[in-house]
């Protein structure tokens, strides 16, 4: 529109100029050299442009002429430049493709094309390393150094290449350097989190951290909790050499990152160590109402040294009142009140948690408080056995290391914060579609066939049961050798029998050994009972410490010795011979 309206004031000005020479008629005359010319003014005026024009026209094609060998050379190095872009980008493809070969082609026709490009330098060692040309890639890494666009990439591929080498000096010196010359780069300030962790220096770790936050380039949220971090770990190691500085940094700590556990446990105990009672209530009960963690229970209860149990188990059902039925709560009240003595109580505590699947430490302490009661040592043993299946307690948990205690850093990585506390990763009771062959972690050996599973039709009859269905199992509860009676009643009836051989009459195939079966599964049920029996009654074989699962799917009969019912363990002596079965049904 702009361009428009400029064409039109320039036709504008034109025109008026026309008609104001066209109402102002003359002559001009031009006399040189004994020529005398004479025209009028109009004709005059466009000689004058035409001539102008006609120089311009001139000027442009000599200079046209002149800058020829320039245009010809600056075409040629666009063409040069442009194979050589297309050289990178193909490289950078094969690369990622992973195709060694292609990407050691294209980076050496790249670098011929285009010199020393900086992706060219960074294709050429992404190259190198593909192909495991350790040499190579550092040579290209060490001449990033020279340019300042590329010193901290450098800085980086050396520093990866050395970890690999297991030369971590080195590998902390680059990431030092990375950091000196970019405060903000993450990498470097991580790697250098992990050394100064390593080293336990968190007050130099606190310093890099605020180095870092000063760039503007750092998410808040993420740094206020790396330096609650930062600061529990120092007040951890420094609480019986400075206990004022330690309770500071706790302080501190708590109040960054109000849910981080040990730091509400340690300032919980250090408050309480110097006396100051009510306050370590009001922290601890206010860190418990954010997260229902036994370490902050237990500095709650043990808050006040000397007390009597009965004390610590008041202590403890304030934690409950604090957060009405929560599991943790109900089993630190039972914790307390078997210490107590008060066995009801506790057993009245932990009644909500047997319905589903309680975790280990609630089958053990049900068998702490059988111990104590009527049940004998039959119930005892019953959950103890209970325990050995029972899903794995919270611990704190990095890189899959399970320890018993918070650590800043992973014993793996070294990475900062990396324990959460969680449930350690339970193979048994997992979901079914966990074994299907599409999952990543199949290898393609779950899958069973029908007629290698006990108690199936063949595949072209009857379709294979859905998933979740009631297996009974009938287990003998007696100690000793099973009865001949007992033995005749596992047998499988004939049909059965001849229908786990197969409609051909031949043996069914055992399943693949990688696949996690058993030869009792792959026998028919009587194998599997007879194996059962050996478990109960203490026979020839070895007794198994816990039950052996088919890892098919659709899942095959998994049946547990158990003597009683394990959600309600009765008494059972020790000289009783004459125990009827027990069955139990096993959702799978």
């Amino acid at each position: 529109m702009i361009r428009i309206l400029w064409y039109i004031v320039i036709i504008a000005v034109l025109a008026t100029g026309a008609a104001w020479l066209a109402d102002r008629p003359g002559d001009v005359a031009v006399v040189w050299q004994g020529y005398h010319i004479e025209t009028s003014v109009a004709v005059a005026v466009l000689l004058v442009l035409a001539v102008v024009v006609a120089a311009l026209l001139a000027w442009s094609v000599l200079r046209m002429i002149l800058r020829t060998p320039d245009l010809v050379g600056a075409a040629t190095s666009g063409r040069r430049r442009a194979r050589g872009f297309t050289a990178l980008s193909r490289g950078m493809i094969a690369v990622g493709s992973g195709d060694a070969a292609m990407a050691r082609r294209y980076a050496l026709e790249a670098g011929k094309l285009l010199g020393r490009e900086p992706m060219t330098l960074l294709l050429r060692a992404q190259a190198a390393q593909l192909a495991g040309d350790r040499k190579t890639a550092e040579a290209a890494f060490n001449a990033m150094l020279e340019q300042p666009e590329t010193r901290v990439l450098g800085l980086r591929g050396l520093y990866v290449e050395a970890r690999r080498k297991g030369d971590l000096a080195n590998a902390f010196a680059f990431a030092g350097k990375a950091a000196q010359l970019d405060p903000a780069v993450g990498w470097a300030n991580e790697a250098m989190l992990e050394h100064l962790g390593a080293q336990r220096r968190w007050r130099d770790a606190l310093d890099m951290l605020e180095r870092r936050l000063a760039t503007g380039r750092m998410d808040r949220d993420l740094a206020r909790r790396q330096r609650a971090v930062l600061l529990t770990a120092d007040a951890l190691d420094s609480a019986d050499t400075d206990p004022d500085g330690a309770l500071e940094a706790a302080r501190q700590a708590t109040k960054l990152a109000p849910d981080l556990v040990p730091a509400v446990a340690l300032y919980g105990r250090l408050l309480s160590r110097q006396g100051a009672l009510r306050k370590a209530s009001r922290v601890l009960e206010a860190g418990w109402k954010q997260a229902q963690h036994p370490e902050i229970a237990a500095a709650y209860i043990d808050m006040r040294p000397g007390d009597s149990a009965l004390d610590r188990l008041d202590r403890a059902r304030n934690l409950q009142r604090l957060t009405p039925g929560h599991e943790e709560a109900r089993i630190i009240v039972a914790r307390t009140a078997i210490d107590a003595r008060e066995y009801d109580r506790a057993r009245a505590a932990l009644e909500p948690l047997l319905k589903d699947r309680p975790p280990a430490r609630v089958c053990l302490m049900m068998a702490e408080i059988a111990e104590h009661g009527p049940a004998g040592a039959g119930a005892v043993r019953e959950w103890l056995a209970r325990a050995s299946r029972a899903p794995r307690d919270p611990a704190w948990i990095a890189d899959g290391v399970v320890s018993d205690h918070w650590e800043p850093i992973s014993p793996v990585s070294g990475r900062l914060d990396a324990f959460v506390w969680a449930a350690p990763t339970e193979l048994l009771g997992a979901h079914p579609t966990a074994w299907t062959s599409e999952d990543v972690i199949a290898d393609g050996d779950e899958t069973m066939a029908a007629g290698d599973l006990p108690g199936l039709e063949d595949a072209a009859g009857a379709p294979a049961p859905s998933a979740g269905r009631l297996i009974e199992a009938s287990v003998a509860a007696t100690a000793g050798k099973p009865s001949p009676a007992a033995m005749a009643a596992a047998a499988p009836p004939p049909e059965r029998a001849t229908e786990a051989r197969g409609p051909s009459g031949a043996a069914a195939p055992q399943p693949p050994a990688g696949a996690g079966t058993t030869q009792q599964a792959a026998a028919g049920p009587a194998a599997a009972a007879g194996a059962a029996g050996d478990v109960a009654t203490g026979g020839a074989g070895e007794a198994s410490p816990r039950p052996r699962v088919v890892a098919s799917w659709p899942p095959s009969e998994v049946i547990f010795p158990m003597a009683h019912a394990p959600d309600d363990p009765g008494p059972v002596a020790d000289d009783d011979e004459g125990s009827p079965q027990v069955s139990r049904r096993i959702n799978l």
